[in-house]
């Protein structure tokens, strides 16, 4: 299912650039200025919604990317491949010229992005839908793909449905398969330090195959903190100041099954840093 509009606030999806100046030229021999943005106002964003997902995973589900104004794209890292995992996510940074995402922008719509026509709908379930997002010069323009990374099951799609859904595909992988360095960046990604991280609880279960946890005390705001949502039976607080770092050390030494210690009870936390364009709990829910 497409879905093409305007919509309020800036959230789009990070892409990586993969062009060269001298390609660049040769599309622009005129040497047009790169449009500017906003330095926190998001410019690209690519990002998964719904699917089969534990309520905790959706409500702390990264975009896959997320380019800013200001040059920023900030990425998934690789997944470290054991169970349980790390407490932290793996989030990278790197800062690209305005020139690059001038560049980015320029690709995105060459692949749909906020144009495409009518995608249709692989005949799966429980698949997660992409959203890409992209600032315009009226608002964001978004477009969600069903089933994007499903490319077996199209039957029922006519030729131009699959033709439209390639070039979106090979846009995102484009991104996501870029080496780290951010495909146009002089400067290699770097670990990204958020400057406020969420924290989503819920009651602390033991875990059979994942052993004998040792437990850990929270060092951020009394857990489990408020509602998140009316149905997901999840609570949340916002980790920010002086607080931050006591936790990203902590979590540093946990994993995603720690039981946290918050007033003698204990905790199963999900720790989601939140983006520059993120205040609070309420992002984690504000567009899912």
């Amino acid at each position: 299912m497409l879905t093409v509009s305007a919509v309020r606030g800036a959230a789009v999806l990070p892409l990586i650039l993969l062009a060269t100046t001298a390609c660049a030229q040769q599309d622009d021999p005129a040497g047009a200025a790169a449009p500017t943005y906003p330095g926190d106002a998001v410019v690209l964003r690519i990002e998964h919604t719904g699917g089969f997902v534990t309520p905790a995973d959706l409500a702390t589900r990264l975009p896959t990317v997320t380019v800013y104004g200001d040059g920023r794209m900030i990425t998934q890292g690789p997944v470290v491949l054991r169970y349980p995992g790390p407490a932290l996510p793996n989030v990278q940074v790197v800062t690209l010229s305005a020139d690059e995402v001038g560049r980015l922008v320029e690709r995105a719509r060459a692949a749909g992005v906020g144009t495409a026509g009518d995608l249709g709908t692989p005949p799966v379930t429980d698949v997660p839908a992409t959203r890409f997002a992209l600032r315009g010069p009226t608002g964001v323009e978004e477009t969600t793909v069903e089933a994007l990374d499903v490319v077996g099951p199209e039957a029922g799609l006519s030729a131009g449905q699959r033709a439209a859904r390639e070039k979106l595909r090979a846009f995102a992988q484009s991104l996501t398969d870029a080496p780290a360095a951010g495909g146009g960046s002089a400067e290699p990604s770097q670990p990204y330090q958020p400057t406020a991280v969420a924290a989503v609880a819920q009651p602390w279960v033991a875990d059979a195959e994942a052993g004998r946890q040792p437990e850990v005390v929270w060092p951020g705001p009394a857990l489990p903190g408020a509602p998140l949502g009316a149905t997901t039976g999840l609570s949340c607080v916002t980790v920010t100041g002086d607080r931050v770092k006591p936790l990203l050390d902590a979590a540093a030494t946990a994993n995603a099954v720690t039981p946290w210690v918050s007033d003698g009870k204990r905790w199963r936390v999900t720790l989601r840093p939140l983006l520059p364009d993120e205040t609070d709990c309420g992002s984690l829910t504000a567009t899912r």
